[in-house]
């Protein structure tokens, strides 16, 4: 019997392995879609509304086809009013529309990849925390040596990775910690979206409430935008159909993170998606780079790092007995 209940634990275990590190390919596939939706409209915030509304709207049709995913996002309304669920926590959406806000002034200001690894110094951070805390609704986790040295080796992955783009002249001491502040609100996101969806137990239910709050921060955004400076409310623009997927993508990619984090917890889902997300920026690479690409060996060293991040944890699910 208890040979039986391993066996299940660790099935489980190796589903949400998957689930975080399919999560990581889908953060590599946003961005990309993402950013030809920007360069197509020529406004990073109206790109980020468009990609915010287009998720919005794949959800919402999803929640209209299916009664599990209503009745779990009013159990995510009735827990918030009978208290069971602080209503400020509704609002984790609005960390996720703020980190695309304060990602579309840094990037031009540090580069691509001084924000990456600024944000996932911010995530792996506030991941111990979060996780010491138990803010995702899972067991509480100690703040080991172990798991420490595995938050640091992912961040180095991701700079090594990146290392062939770095662009030092761009280093900006208020941008870089505006990054590392909105990565840190990514892995509060996270936290929060584990408890949400202990209380929806329908992931879906979870992921529309995020794309509704983050839609409606960055309209407040553009309205707030347009009224102190003379840009357009918003830019649009026509272009290949596929460069309107990013926010369906958003959809499934917060559906994954909110079940995997109740049980791996937040560290353990950020070292798994950060090796799903450098596998899937080399697959890209691969089968459509953009001009000028080529396959970089930093980026290969920095998948590789990345897993051995993940095994230098030991707090990963896959090596629970």
């Amino acid at each position: 019997m208890k040979g039986k209940v391993k066996t299940l634990k660790f099935k489980n275990s190796l589903l949400l392995g998957i689930f975080s590190s399919l999560s990581g390919v889908l953060i590599a596939l946003q961005s990309r879609i993402n950013g030809e939706l920007s360069t197509q409209i020529g406004d990073s915030l109206s790109a980020a509304f468009v990609s915010f509304a287009t998720g919005l709207l794949f959800v919402s049709l999803i929640s209209a086809f299916r009664k599990d995913v209503r009745t779990g996002f009013g159990a995510i309304i009735k827990a918030a009013r009978v208290k069971a669920l602080p209503s400020w926590r509704l609002g984790a959406g609005v960390l996720g529309a703020a980190f695309v806000a304060v990602q579309t002034f840094v990037v031009p200001i540090a580069g691509v990849a001084l924000f990456s690894v600024a944000a996932l110094a911010g995530q792996t951070v506030i991941s111990l925390w979060v996780d010491h805390q138990g803010v995702a609704g899972g067991v509480k986790s100690v703040i080991s040596k172990k798991r420490v040295l595995a938050a640091l080796t992912t961040v180095v992955a991701v700079a090594i990775s990146v290392w062939d783009r770095f662009a030092m002249s761009n280093f900006s001491i208020l941008a870089i910690g505006l990054a590392v502040l909105a990565g840190g609100w990514v892995g509060v996101q996270r936290a929060l979206n584990g408890q949400i969806n202990s209380h929806s137990n329908k992931s879906f239910a979870t992921s529309q409430l995020n794309f509704i709050t983050g839609t409606s921060f960055l309209i407040l955004l553009l309205i707030v935008r347009a009224i102190i400076s003379d840009e357009a409310l918003l830019s649009f623009a026509t272009g290949p159909w596929w460069m309107y997927l990013g926010g369906s993508l958003g959809v499934l990619y917060i559906a994954f993170s909110a079940l995997a984090v109740q049980y791996l917890g937040v560290l353990d889902f950020t070292l798994l998606s950060v090796g799903g997300m450098l596998l899937g920026a080399l697959f890209l690479d691969l089968i459509a780079p953009t001009t000028g690409t080529s396959i970089s060996p930093y980026l290969l060293a920095g998948i590789l790092l990345a897993y051995i991040g993940v095994i230098v944890n030991g707090q990963s699910r896959f090596s629970r007995k």
